[in-house]
């Protein structure tokens, strides 16, 4: 049994650091890439001159600039929300042992999305959408209160007999979502045209307003959150056995629902605030993790974190480049390359039974 331990622990370990070679190369080929293109010998060294190393090459004045100002703040922006949404997306289909929940389906991107929107038309007046510190507090407190209320009546009308009915959570989702959108639609009804644009970024995504103090504020709460779902892979692997099981195991079962949720809430309501709906990537990276390596959610979740990072870096990559000198939404990137992949995934499962 020890050795069977040790060799996952191994793959595990190999996996985990073959997908963050992956990411690293990524991110890196992220950061050279744009209107103004950086060697990637030149990245490397303005990198590590933020660590304190190689102060005493030269590097050229614009290249700085960028990296600084603009390319810095975005990639770390794109990391921290790609693996919040991955592990978030991880948590909720480990929780409700079902690989079809979603954040966006349970209606914590759309209830997140309507309380921003709501803010941006109707908080104007009370100067609350104004540049500054107030402004970076305001929104992902708002988006993250929005979210776990949307998601809480989800959870709340898809009970059954003590138990959570996925059929019904699905259904709950998508009328919850659907409510949503009609609060979305209000908004618009009142809004002018700089709100209507402001609209038009919270629902089709878009990571270029990422700044220092926007990060400062919302950056912690990613990582925190983040880092707390990772706490809950042993709980998860009980879970999958049942709750009956789970709790004879030792795992506070409600407990663990609640704080789970409320994790994810908070990560993906944080997550909108900076970057708006970003859809796919809490669906498709955890189910793919499964089916390319186990099921073991002390691998599943910590893969899906890089997994998630990996995918939105490697989309904005594609959003920035493809249509260079003008900017995809990421929402749009995200959507091409996650829909082909889900789609082949849940045909694959089908014939092997599963659904």
């Amino acid at each position: 049994m020890t050795g069977v331990l040790a060799f996952t622990d191994r793959h595990t370990a190999l996996i985990l650091g073959a997908l963050s070679i992956l990411l690293v190369g990524t991110t890196l080929f992220s950061l050279s890439v744009g209107a103004v293109q950086i060697p990637l010998a030149d990245v490397s060294v303005i990198l590590l001159q933020k660590l304190g190393l190689f102060h005493s090459r030269e590097m050229d004045e614009t290249y700085a600039i960028v990296m600084d100002s603009i390319r810095i703040p975005r990639i770390v922006m794109t990391l921290l929300i790609g693996g919040a949404l991955g592990i978030s997306g991880a948590s909720l289909q480990g929780l409700f042992r079902n690989p079809l929940v979603e954040p966006g389906i349970i209606g914590v991107s759309g209830g997140a999305a309507s309380g921003i929107v709501l803010l941006v038309v109707f908080g104007a007046g009370w100067g609350l959408v104004q540049a500054g510190w107030l402004h970076d507090v305001i929104l992902p407190a708002v988006a993250f209160a929005s979210g776990l209320l949307a998601t809480t009546v989800v959870l709340r009308l898809s009970r059954q007999m003590q138990h959570t009915n996925i059929a019904v959570l699905v259904l709950m989702g998508v009328a919850v979502n659907a409510l949503a959108g009609a609060v979305i639609g209000l908004a618009i009804f009142y809004a002018d045209e700089n709100q209507l644009r402001t609209f038009t970024f919270w629902t089709l995504g878009d990571l270029g307003g990422a700044t220092r103090d926007k990060l400062l504020v919302a950056g912690p709460l990613l990582l925190l959150s983040s880092l707390m779902l990772l706490r809950y892979a042993p709980a998860l692997n009980a879970l999958a056995l049942g709750e009956a099981e789970a709790y004879h195991s030792g795992v506070d079962v409600e407990k663990s629902k609640r704080n789970i949720v409320f994790l994810s809430a908070l990560a993906v309501g944080v997550s909108v605030s900076l970057a708006g709906i970003i859809g796919f990537v809490g669906l498709v990276i955890p189910h793919l993790v499964r089916t390319l390596f186990h099921a073991d959610n002390r691998l599943v979740l910590p893969a899906s974190v890089l997994g998630g990072a990996w995918l939105l870096v490697f989309s904005d990559v594609i959003a920035r480049t493809l249509v260079s000198p003008a900017e995809l939404p990421i929402g749009v990137v995200t959507a091409f390359i996650g829909s082909p992949f889900f789609i082949v995934l849940l045909l694959r499962a089908k014939k092997r039974g599963e659904f």
